[in-house]
């Protein structure tokens, strides 16, 4: 039972994975080593494709703690294996954080678990490889070595742990759960060299190590591609049966292939390799135990290392924690926000004044403003004289922020698409179309008693035919040119597969700021408040009667702002609102601050000629005093940063000349004005805010507080902001201004006018937002929005979510109207009409609704157009909601905060372009969302052509198939440069030119498939096959009655030659073993060139999605030349490329029937295709997954619109009489709730989670009273 047990590393991670236990098994090796023998290599190949067999093959089934070899497979969709070698290590101790020095005499022993040993502060000695790791056990005899089992992948290592009796791995000083307080008593003293290198045995060198392959293996790795070694089978079987020519071209396809694709590896990889390594091993400075400070690598640094932040600033090598001083930080490299950050130190909270809860366990995520992340440029340090600016090194290597975008980077996971995996089934068949043909040439050649090897070579020969050898390479051109034009376009792609997945994107979230609204706010205006009531707005603050009032104070004195090289650099929020004081901020330089035993603090002060004018001074005061009384400027003390979660920052700040000290605080008004006593809130607060964030305005509240005199300077540096934060006075609001970008109305109704919904996710405030997504055309004027107040569950009460709607429904709306009268046209039992309703939320609400109502969310998500107030992992959340209801998601953003959700988007775009645009397949040099219908249109192009090369490959096989076949027949083939000709001249200019077709102009309504076993691609493909197949038969057939028919020699060929012409064919005749001179042949190659000629004109789509084939001028030409060439050969032979095809001389009336079938064939093919495809089948019996026809998407409101969908219903009818259902998930909701009697929810209902589900339904609606 023990060995059956399947382990599961990283539970509930992305990376899940299942891990089973092998042993290698000596008389399965042996076995297989015969095997490998016997089959020339064949099965070594198949056993490297496939890690699965290879693993079940050699070794036997044993526990995960016993194993030599591991076999993981991945959890998700993919299910891929993979394999690992499990390695063993010799240590002192068994945890990197086991301290060694307290330890009694009792040996560690092997199998001591994990949660048994004692986590001190990591005071252990350490190593970097083995010759340090027996030094060290040597060191301490007094120890008995442990064994310690361990495998590596992904860059990442996995351990033993026999507590959890799991492979675990060790991430750093997280993995002890330290407390805040923890990590400054017994953390911030360093570690000691014993320690330090004890550690790196577990935690290896820090450093991101992108290891560029040897060209010689990335050759290997490539050559040994599936596609390459059955080229390779094919070139051997073609120079077997002497098809010298085709194996050589083929050969050098192959070669010019292969270094294409591993000058392209080799870049990438190089190119990551430079991102990387830049400014990757740095000289840094580390406290010891000993209280030293040493320099060291940072490749040494290991979590636990304390080290010294120089005050110039450093690239970060590792993630770290402040643990004194302050820093100012620029995190572009993660965010992709250049506006410098200031990074505080860890607060410490002392226990006599806060309670066990304030003492959090350290997070990355929870703690990020304390945090300094690997790759992120310190720009400056603020610190204390005598006591140096510290951070405990938390993460190394690939664990840290930036060693996981690396990896994420270098392991992706594989693009799930239709597309491809349909392309698999689509070989799959043409495989099986083989192995027909296969069977059928083995039994004609048997039974025409055909010798052996031609019996073997002819039979393989016909699967090389059947399965294009070119396809890979004419699939990727598409893509190729695809990409060439985003760059001319200025959107630049790092994974080209996704141009074909962005071809079938139907919803877009756009991020606000920055993004749909200009970057920069503008100032509108302030409004006071005193004695709890609003004064008038005013348009600023830069009065003389308001200079010394806490309003302005906290204007000038609430921001993160700080001087770098003379400039005055932060948010620009924070920068528009200090430039409207028209104060001055001066910072200490570093010589005054060494001049004073503490930090010295930033000090802001109004201009002189806003302070009112200052009393003569007598000659009896003293002059210095005077100066002081007379100076009025305030010091901010301590900062506590903007918190996303806590929606506010806040400042600790003391007028000078005063003892007690000010609080001041800004952030979003309802979670100010919750802080505030309610007696200096307006009654009228909501109403006002209201009024602002309706028009679109960014409205931002300000408080202040008085300090108790108690509070010294050293007790506000270690005060939690709880402390603070509360019994405030309200001071009132500044009102932002956040301009709409021109380009963002005109994209927006584009996107709608293609039935592309389009979604906003911001940090903003609600009624921002929406007022935001009704001016930009989002949220149509008539449309109703529904805001969604979820609650929690408290004082045991079921969470529950209120509705309310923000503006009224529109009853007499055009739309209804037209809608009403489309759905009485065939009379037959239809949803209700579409009602014209938003969905939205705030981040909390999200939060409740995910966790307690999730079969509610997806019903949100299908109306829900403004989701406000969301953190960043939030985004990445509602990206996955709307997949899992089969969306094809685009999300743009200015990459601040958006990372997550752009890689997790089918295609992400970023409109920034600094180094957080690795995490964005897509990245735009335009600041606008105008990027975004170019890049859709684009992905349809590329998509479509996909289509296009797919289908003519798969005919192209099919046509030369069933001309090989026919051949067979008579034990006839092509000749070898019949081959070259259709696979060189025909097959590979067509298809490169083929791909050229750049995107249609515009968007239109309805997207391309998005899959090949779709209605009318396979339609498209079994006509045209048939067509070829009908009209190759007919030749084959005719020719054979004609009445100068007889089997070809040139003794009695057709035409009337010279006895001199007669002479030399006969010479050839001796050298034709293979019968390929002869009417039959002659026939069905001239037929089959026009078919492959036909089927890519017929193919190659233009409009709605590419632009027409004619305006593609070097298919075109390839086409015409192509014709010209072929007919010229039909009606007028030239002797010497007669010759050189293998080509017989038939009578000129046959040539003339010949061309009869040729435009017959192409006729056929041109209606089939054109008129009953595109026409009749494809608008309106296939475009069931129009998003209109759903109710996703209202139908446009015209008569136009009208007529068409009355066709379409009608049709579709006739057509397909029983009811389809639709295969999206989102579609059958919309269908579910086009029913439903409940929804959408009405204003006076609330929603209310039940705790036992009846009838299905986990939740209930009841009415409010």
């Amino acid at each position: 039972m023990e060995k059956e047990e399947v382990k599961v590393l990283n539970k509930g991670e992305e990376e899940e994975m299942e891990l089973q236990g092998y042993r290698l098994c000596r008389w399965r090796l042996a076995l297989v080593g015969i095997g490998v023998l016997c089959t020339g290599g064949f099965l070594l190949l198949l056993l490297y494709w496939m890690p699965e067999w290879c693993v079940k093959s050699t070794c036997n089934r044993t526990t995960a703690r016993d194993a030599d070899v591991v076999l993981l497979r991945s959890t998700d969709e993919f299910r891929r294996w993979f394999l690992a070698r499990v390695r063993v290590m010799l240590a002192p101790g068994s945890n990197p954080f086991h301290s060694l020095e307290t330890q009694t005499t009792s040996p560690s022993s092997p199998s001591c678990p994990f949660s048994s040993l004692s986590l001190a502060n990591g005071h252990t000695p350490n190593s970097s490889d083995g010759s340090h790791a027996q030094e060290l056990v040597k060191r301490y005899a007094d120890y008995q070595p442990t064994q310690i089992r361990y495998f590596t992948f992904h860059s990442t290592k996995y351990y033993w742990n026999d507590g959890l009796q799991n492979f675990d791995v060790f991430i750093g000083l997280d993995d002890l759960h330290v407390s805040c307080s923890n990590l400054h008593s017994e953390h911030s003293a360093g570690l000691t060299k014993n320690q330090q290198e004890y550690r790196r045995l577990f935690f290896g060198v820090n450093e991101i190590a992108v290891k560029v392959p040897s060209v010689f293996k990335l050759l290997i790795k490539e050559v040994l591609n599936p596609f390459y070694i059955f080229q390779l089978f094919s070139v051997i079987l073609w120079s077997a049966d002497e098809y010298y020519y085709y194996a050589v071209a083929i050969l050098f396809m192959s070669v010019i292939s292969i270094a294409t694709s591993l000058y392209t590896i080799k870049k990438q990889y190089v190119m990551l390799h430079d991102m990387v390594a830049t400014h990757s091993v740095v000289r840094v400075s580390v406290c010891r135990a000993s209280n030293e400070i040493e320099e060291i690598l940072s490749t040494d640094l290991v979590p636990g290392d304390v080290m010294v932040i120089p005050s110039n600033g450093t690239i970060m090598p590792c993630d770290a924690v402040l643990v004194s001083g302050t820093c100012i930080v620029n995190e572009s490299m993660l965010t992709g926000e250049s506006v410098p950050v200031t990074k505080t130190n860890l607060p410490n909270p002392l226990p006599g004044e806060s309670g066990e809860e304030d003492d959090s366990a350290y997070n990355t995520e929870d703690h990020k403003r304390h945090t300094l992340f690997c790759g992120t440029h310190v720009i400056q340090t603020r610190f204390y004289t005598g006591e140096l600016v510290k951070a405990v090194v938390v993460r190394t290597g690939f664990s840290t922020a930036k060693g996981q975008l690396v990896r994420s980077i270098l392991y992706p996971k594989p693009t799930d698409f239709k597309l491809y995996r349909d392309a698999y089934l689509f070989l799959l068949c043409l495989v099986a179309v083989a192995g027909i043909g296969f069977v059928y040439s083995i039994v004609l050649s048997i039974l025409n008693k055909m010798p052996a090897k031609t019996i073997i070579i002819e039979s393989l020969d016909i699967i090389t035919i059947t399965v294009p050898p070119a396809l890979p390479a004419a699939m990727t051109a598409g893509i190729v040119y695809a990409q060439r034009r985003l760059k001319h376009l200025g959107i630049f792609c790092i994974s080209p597969q996704r141009i074909n997945i962005c071809g079938q994107i139907n919803l877009v979230c756009f991020d606000k700021t920055g993004t749909l609204t200009e970057d920069g706010l503008d100032l509108w205006g302030v409004q006071r408040v005193e004695n709890g009531s609003f004064h008038l707005s005013e348009e600023n603050a830069y009065k003389e009667n308001l200079v010394k009032s806490q309003f302005v104070a906290c204007m000038a004195t609430c921001h993160s702002l700080t001087k770098i090289e003379g400039q005055l650099s932060g948010d620009p929020l924070d920068l528009k609102m200090f430039e409207a004081t028209g104060w001055i901020l001066e910072e200490a330089t570093e010589e005054e601050t060494s001049l004073h035993n503490r930090i010295m603090p930033t000090v802001v002060r109004p201009p002189k000629q806003l302070l009112p004018p200052e009393p003569a001074v007598s000659p009896e005061q003293d002059m210095e005093l005077y100066e002081l009384s007379s100076t009025y400027e305030i010091g901010i003390v301590r900062q506590f940063p903007f918190s996303s979660a806590l929606q506010r920052m806040c400042v600790v700040a003391r007028l000078l000349g005063e003892k007690r000290m000010d609080a001041y605080t800004k952030g979003a008004p309802e979670v100010v004005a919750s802080l505030c006593k309610k007696e200096t809130v307006p009654e009228n607060f909501a109403e006002i805010l209201e009024g602002y964030t309706k028009q679109g305005f960014r409205v931002i509240a300000l408080a202040h507080r008085r300090l108790e005199s108690k509070l010294t300077w050293h007790k506000v540096q270690n005060i939690n902001r709880d402390h603070i934060e509360g019994n405030m006075e309200f001071l009132g609001l500044i009102i932002m201004q956040n301009k709409l970008k021109a380009e963002t109305p005109a994209v927006l109704q584009e996107l709608h006018r293609a039935s592309i919904r389009t979604v906003m996710v911001t940090g903003d405030n609600m009624l921002t937002a929406i007022s935001v997504a009704r001016d930009c055309g989002m949220i149509p004027p008539k449309d109703t929005v529904i805001i969604a107040d979820a609650l929690p569950p408290h004082d045991g009460q079921a969470a529950k979510i209120t509705w309310r709607y923000a503006e009224k429904l529109s009853k007499t709306s055009c739309m209804e109207e037209v809608n009403i009268s489309l759905e009485e046209v065939c009379h037959v039992d239809e949803p209700k009409t579409n009602e014209l309703y938003h969905f939205a939320m705030n981040g909390k609400s999200f939060a409740v609704i995910s966790e307690h109502f999730p079969d509610m969310l997806q019903k949100l998500v299908l109306h829900g157009t403004v989701f406000a107030r969301m953190a960043p992992d939030q985004k990445t959340q509602l990206i996955e909601v709307l997949q899992g209801v089969d969306y094809f998601v685009g999300m743009c953003g200015d990459g601040a905060n958006d990372c997550g959700a752009l890689k997790r988007a089918h295609g992400g775009i970023s409109l920034s372009e600094l180094e957080a645009s690795v995490a964005s397949p897509f990245t735009s040099r335009t600041p606008n969302i105008s990027c975004v219908p170019s890049l859709i249109r684009e992905g349809r192009a590329a998509l479509i052509t996909s289509f296009c090369v797919f289908k003519f490959m798969a005919l192209y096989s099919i046509i030369q198939y069933i001309s090989v076949t026919l051949l067979y027949s008579i034990l006839s083939n092509l000749g070898d440069f019949q081959f070259l000709f259709i696979d060189i001249a025909i097959i590979l200019l067509i298809v490169f030119t083929m791909s050229l077709n750049p995107a249609w102009k515009e968007l239109v309504s309805r997207r391309p498939p998005s899959g090949l076993i779709s209605g009318p691609l396979l339609f498209s493909v079994l006509t045209q096959i048939l067509i070829c197949l009908g009209f190759q038969t007919i030749t084959f057939l005719w020719v054979r009655k004609q009445s100068w028919y007889t089997v070809w020699t040139p003794l009695t060929d057709a035409c009337i030659l010279s006895s001199h012409l007669n002479v030399s064919d006969h010479n050839n005749t001796e050298v034709d073993d293979h019968n390929i001179q002869n009417y039959e042949n002659t026939s069905l190659f001239y037929v089959s060139c026009f078919q492959y000629l036909v089927v890519a004109i017929v193919f190659s789509k233009g409009k709605p999605f590419r632009q027409p084939s004619y305006k593609n001028w070097p298919f075109v030409l390839s086409a015409l030349s192509l014709y010209v060439f072929l007919l010229f050969l039909l009606f007028h032979p030239v002797k010497s490329i007669d010759v050189f095809l293998e080509i017989v001389c038939v009578p000129f009336e046959w040539r003339v029937k010949l061309f009869l079938i040729i435009l017959v064939n192409a006729v056929a093919s041109v209606l089939v295709e054109t008129f009953i495809l595109d026409i009749v089948l494809w608008k309106l019996v296939f475009s069931r997954d129009k998003q209109g026809s759903f109710g996703v998407t209202p139908v446009a409101a015209t008569e136009q619109g009208a007529i068409d969908l009355r066709a379409y219903k009608c049709l579709s009818r006739l057509c397909c009489p029983s009811k389809m259902a639709p295969k999206a998930r989102y579609m059958h909701l919309a269908q579910e709730l086009s029913v439903d009697p409940d929804w959408p929810p009405k204003p006076t209902t609330t929603t209310e989670a039940k705790s036992l589900p009846e009838n299905g339904s986990p939740y209930q609606i009841m009415t409010n009273s």
